[in-house]
């Protein structure tokens, strides 16, 4: 499974703090369910053997859904569950090694701020953008933030799918409208609400507004 503009549209990214007394996996289907099109599993505290189990859990379920399903940084963890790909950072592993660990028909994903990274990032292999900080978000507190009209050049500045991300949600998506963006990565505004699956549906159909302006 690739990487295409529409798959970007609503680009769920996972986070436990509020997993409250159910599974993970049951969280991610509730956002499957509304529509999310995308799946990120990012766990910056699990070991291991605690992050893979949970990673085939969830893969059973995207799998279903036949919907792409990513893991944030941890390689490893990515090619062992037979996941779709791998998302990273300007500050993890270099792209090219990433591609060569997980191999020419994965998903690769990069995180940009500037068009200079944009830009480098595809001829070195990414298959989509994730652009961002858009806005403040306590979900990451050191992202840096990317000005509407960065995210507008790096969307002009690129062949692959660009995905904004940070702090996006059902009050503020559409000011994105007009960028190019082809969809929205979200966390909290997803999987902090209290009817993940309602929470999901709204944003499809404002991420949908979104990209037709």
């Amino acid at each position: 499974m690739k990487a295409d503009k529409q798959s970007m549209l609503l680009y769920a990214v996972s986070d436990r703090t509020w997993i409250g007394e159910r599974k993970l996996s049951e969280q991610v289907e509730e956002a499957l369910k509304g529509g999310a099109t995308f799946i990120q599993l990012r766990e910056k505290t699990l070991e291991f053997d605690e992050f893979l189990k949970e990673a085939m859990q969830i893969k059973e379920v995207t799998d279903r859904y036949q919907v792409p399903f990513v893991i944030n940084d941890y390689v490893k963890v990515a090619v062992d569950c037979g996941a779709d790909g791998v998302h990273i950072g300007q500050d993890d592993l270099g792209i090219e090694e990433a591609r060569k660990l997980v191999g020419p028909d994965r998903i690769l994903g990069v995180s940009v701020q500037t068009v200079e990274q944009a830009i480098a990032a595809e001829k070195s292999g990414a298959d989509y953008l994730g652009a961002g900080s858009m806005f403040s978000t306590s979900t990451k507190i050191d992202a840096e933030m990317v000005s509407f009209e960065t995210l507008k050049e790096i969307c002009e500045a690129v062949n692959i799918p660009v995905v904004a991300i940070g702090g996006i949600n059902q009050s503020n998506i559409l000011e994105l409208s007009g960028t190019g963006v082809d969809g929205a990565a979200i966390v909290s505004a997803i999987f902090a609400a209290s009817d993940i699956k309602e929470a999901s549906r709204e944003l499809h159909v404002l991420s949908t507004k979104m990209i037709q302006k």
